[in-house]
């Protein structure tokens, strides 16, 4: 099955037009990710993440998944001084980007980078986090879910980007990718103790609440 555009791509360029940051740096993160072809949250969904950090409170953030920072650099923007977000991504040269955009941005003592497979590093934290963004491989999102569901805590937010893969999720004969999208997708709505949604703008946000 051949993707779709989620949103109404005129009303897309309308929100992305209205709502533009005036942060230059966040300007210069979009930017080397439109030349690069990097896919990264989109600034449709990056005001969200630092709402959801302002609205809740967050200070303990977990990101599997971080490339190179911009998703962190939303989040940083929306917790205090003292609060933490613990990056992974497994290319080393993403950690240095990231480093560096956060520092331009006076955002980098509140975050701790580590590289490798965010399925395994994950396992060296406990939390319990705040919020805990997954961005990862798609085929490792049933494992992704897994994993963070227990180092939530109570009232802990659980953010997923693509879990609408541009409409393949509707596919009959789906790739394997698109089968652990699906599969994710059915956790999600049938795990006891987490409380769902799927928010429909850019490529489909998975949002579960610990209950």
């Amino acid at each position: 099955m051949e993707k779709f555009p989620i949103t109404n791509p005129d009303i897309e360029n309308y929100i992305k037009t209205t709502g533009s940051s005036s942060d230059d740096i966040l300007k210069e993160m979009e930017a080397y990710a439109s030349e690069n072809g990097f896919p990264i949250i989109g600034s449709m969904v990056g005001p969200f993440l630092r709402q959801l950090a302002i609205i809740t409170g967050a200070n303990n953030i977990l990101e599997m998944g971080s490339g190179y920072g911009y998703s962190a650099y939303w989040f940083a923007g929306g917790i205090s001084d003292d609060g933490k977000i613990i990056c992974t991504d497994g290319d080393p040269d993403n950690k240095d980007k990231a480093l560096g955009y956060l520092k331009r941005g006076g955002f980098d003592s509140k975050v701790e980078f580590h590289v490798g497979d965010a399925l395994e590093l994950v396992k060296n934290f406990d939390g319990p986090f705040d919020i805990i963004l997954n961005d990862i491989d798609k085929q490792g999102y049933p494992d992704a879910f897994d994993l963070a569901i227990p180092r939530l805590k109570k009232g802990g937010i659980f953010i997923t980007d693509n879990v609408l893969w541009s409409g393949r999720v509707l596919s009959d004969g789906p790739d394997e990718t698109t089968k652990a999208i699906q599969k994710f997708n059915k956790k999600l709505f049938n795990t006891d103790g987490i409380l769902s949604s799927i928010i429909p703008i850019r490529d489909g946000l998975g949002i579960a609440v610990k209950q």
